[in-house]
């Protein structure tokens, strides 16, 4: 069986990919390496002037003055110029109904190019999407990405990309990738709930970790306790990075003998490895219900990790609170509380640390996720 993995989001595909192999499959991921986070690819589409430094900036300058996107041009160029590479899959699944991250109706035609080459196309709801933005601008979640938003419509410009999911031009790209594929398949609880009752869903499969590559260490061990917070800055409104940042001003000045905070922007998947390595305590998202890829890493390393983690998680996988993770919420106090709490207790950090690790073993191992991508798959051939 030839598998073809359209995308790539915090190395998702990448994980799947080894698991795949594993078990005999030939797999090929064809995809941009998410932006500056640079993951790997076999076929990479990204433009060249997605580039830090001088294309970059000349993308910014086409772009403000005469209207033209250089970037979308040059994906939309190299995309095209690999189609016959993407003939011939017995399975296709795309990351996300936006793969490409191109103009919709451009999108529309060379995504229907591979639909007609390939024969069973799958959708993993994994990043913001049609649905899933719906779902939290109608206010159905008690808090989302787009609670900032909600809250103030000032931050409309912050906003733009993902409002601009509910456009026509994207509702008509929605339609035409679910009018095309034999299912859907959710990553996180984030998506899961607002795919629940649609008829195209099949399930949700936790996010795969290659727990072989993640050395685990026992946290809460040292003299001070480092405190991690890797920012994208491109996100910063949208995951609740201020909150921490809020958190973090108040620990520096009340616990500055008991800890080591680190904070990087914008840094490669390899720079961001090697940034979080030695830390105890990681800051990941504010706005979720459940784990982001990031924070899953972080958890097989045995790293305790502030993320999403509600109630609807915790009786998913029939989890007490604090127990492999801290739930994080749109609040500074209850943040530096839960922070508190860890600093003054290492014993406690020890206990989560090896607990999350468990947990990932358990729920999250490569291998096993792989098996259930199969399983899905070959239900619906």
């Amino acid at each position: 069986m030839r598998i073809l993995l359209l995308g790539e989001y915090s190395r998702l595909h990448n994980s799947l990919k080894e698991g795949l192999v594993e078990l005999g499959y030939e797999v090929v991921i064809a995809g941009t390496g998410d932006g500056f986070k640079r993951f790997d690819v076999d076929l990479n589409y990204e433009s060249v002037f997605n580039r830090k430094g001088l294309p970059k900036f000349v993308a910014k300058i086409a772009l403000r003055i005469f209207g033209i996107d250089l970037v979308r041009l040059g994906r939309t160029n190299r995309f095209r110029k690999l189609l016959p590479k993407l003939r011939g899959f017995d399975i296709v699944q795309l990351i996300n109904e936006q793969p490409l991250k191109i103009k919709a109706e451009t999108e529309i035609a060379l995504l229907r190019k591979v639909f007609d080459e390939n024969d069973s196309i799958f959708l993993l709801a994994c990043g913001t999407d049609y649905l899933s933005v719906k779902y939290a601008f109608d206010g159905k979640f008690r808090y989302s990405i787009l609670s900032p938003y909600r809250e103030n419509p000032e931050l409309k410009n912050e906003y733009r990309y993902i409002l601009n999911y509910l456009e026509p031009a994207h509702k008509k790209l929605h339609e035409f990738v679910f009018d095309n594929i034999q299912g859907v398949i959710s990553s996180d609880l984030d998506y899961h709930i607002p795919l629940a009752d649609h008829s195209l869903y099949l399930g949700m499969i936790p996010n795969p970790v290659n727990i072989n590559q993640i050395k685990y260490h026992n946290s809460g061990q040292g003299e001070k306790i480092t405190i991690f917070h890797g920012v994208n800055r491109s996100n910063f409104i949208k995951k609740g990075n201020r909150f921490f940042d809020q958190a973090l001003e108040i620990i520096s000045r009340d616990r500055s003998k008991s800890v080591q905070i680190i904070r990087t922007e914008d840094l490669t998947y390899q720079e961001y490895q090697k940034a979080r390595a030695d830390s105890d305590i990681l800051l990941d998202q504010v706005y979720a219900y459940d784990q982001g890829y990031n924070a899953l890493e972080a958890m097989a390393m045995g790293i305790v990790v502030f993320t999403g983690a509600e109630k609807e998680w915790l009786n998913h996988y029939n989890l007490q609170e604090d127990e492999v993770v801290i739930n994080a919420l749109p609040d500074t106090e209850y943040l530096v509380k839960k922070l508190k709490m860890l600093i003054d207790n290492p014993q406690k950090i020890r206990t989560i640390s090896k607990a999350a690790r468990e947990f990932i073993e358990r729920e999250h191992d490569y291998r096993a996720v792989a098996k259930s991508y199969l399983y899905h798959w070959r239900g619906k051939l």
